[in-house]
């Protein structure tokens, strides 16, 4: 028996096997896993969900396969705590769905290609049953092809032909929980992260969260920072690592749900630290290489750096990665802005050579041309342009 409350982690977007600007994950992937098997043996849980993206791309690389063995090996026959796993926009269906009935015997439950009437699993607690209705990601069309409905046009009504399906045949009385993957948006827009695929243009991807008001919980994946959607049992756990820059301010970490017999809800968050976080660094390139600023964090994290420095710096990236190994990005912010200035510019017509050369030296090194050096340059002019008359004449 498992008490006054029943106990599930909800997780999402592992995203095994990910690169990020040519950097593996696996390793970092691993450390964080190795985390949440601590939390596992911790909290005791009687389920763990993963809501989605279980892998980076629809065939994954040998180590990510062997990654996710070896932690599903881990909680199912070691810890003896069952897992219920859809498949995410990422993943690819019918490779996750290969012996899911055999799977279930073991205690994985995993779901890759959508059916009319979803997957449900039926836990037991000394209150009765908790109902998982297990929702694979499966854009409009394939639903509408699923449910042999032409009138199926957006992920809106997708979802509604999904969950009116359930509903039909639920026993509000009991407690159920809904695990899914996409954009349910709240009373507010999502907040979304640059590691995310769009999964449709225009909107169409967007599903209400007033779909599942008669879920006890609603576990969701997809969007990388953890939020609730339009209400706190409608939630995303977020991915378990920052995969974007867009990601520095986010905590990761995963949801513990507890529920109880009458189907209320209470949530707690436990966050996770990875082996390398990843930020974001700004400042001229000396002050980024003195001591005392590149000691305040860990240098082995991976890092975005934004130059201030004007004018023309001699391989700055060399001389960065000698202090921080794990650079990604490097980006020169007053030289971009002023790019983007200079080349939107639309009064260079009828401007002469030296005042075009005049805003491309200022655009360069912020500062005007000298005098003596605007003579220097205009004698150049001169000389190109007779050269170049003196062809046309030959």
């Amino acid at each position: 028996m498992w008490g006054d409350r029943v106990k599930i982690i909800h997780t999402g977007d592992w995203h095994i096997g990910k690169i990020v600007n040519e950097y593996h994950m696996t390793k970092d992937q691993e450390y964080i896993l190795d985390q949440l098997l601590d939390i596992i043996k911790e909290e005791k849980p009687q389920a763990l969900i993963i809501a989605g993206d279980i892998y980076d791309r629809s065939v994954a690389p040998v180590e990510a396969v062997e990654l996710l063995d070896k932690v599903l090996g881990k909680v199912i026959l070691e810890y003896g705590i069952p897992v219920l796993a859809i498949a995410g926009n990422h993943d690819s269906p019918e490779r996750l769905n290969f012996g899911s009935e055999i799977l279930k015997t073991k205690g994985l439950y995993i779901e890759g290609m959508l059916k009319k009437d979803p997957a449900k699993v039926v836990l037991y607690d000394e209150h009765g049953p908790v109902n998982f209705y297990l929702i694979p990601y499966a854009d409009s069309a394939l639903v509408r092809d699923v449910f042999e409905d032409s009138d199926i046009r957006c992920q809106q009504d997708a979802m509604k032909a999904i969950t009116d399906r359930i509903k039909a045949t639920m026993n509000k009385d009991e407690r159920n929980i809904v695990i899914t993957h996409g954009y349910i948006r709240g009373k507010e827009d999502p907040e979304t992260s640059d590691s995310e695929r769009p999964l449709s243009i225009g909107g169409t991807d967007m599903v209400s969260y007033e779909l599942f008001d008669d879920f006890c919980y609603t576990a969701l994946g997809h969007l990388h920072s953890p939020q609730k959607a339009g209400i706190e049992k409608i939630r995303y756990s977020g991915s378990l690592l920052k995969y974007s820059f867009s990601e520095v301010k986010q905590k990761k970490g995963v949801n513990i749900v507890n529920i109880d017999d009458k189907g209320e809800v209470k949530i707690e968050t436990r966050q996770l630290i990875p082996l390398r976080d990843m930020r974001i660094i700004k400042g001229e390139l000396n002050k980024l290489m003195d001591p005392e600023i590149y000691n305040l964090g860990n240098r082995e994290d991976y890092i975005k750096v934004i130059l201030t420095d004007k004018g023309e710096l001699l391989e700055p990236m060399r001389k960065l990665k000698a202090i921080y190994p794990n650079i990604m990005q490097l980006e020169f912010e007053d030289r971009a802005t002023r790019g983007e200035q200079y080349s939107s510019s639309k009064a260079s017509r009828g401007k002469s050579k030296l005042e075009l050369f005049n805003e491309f030296y200022r655009y360069i090194n912020d500062e005007e041309l000298a005098e003596d050096s605007a003579e220097i340059v205009t004698k150049i002019i001169e000389e190109v342009e007779k050269r170049g008359e003196d062809l046309e004449a030959n």
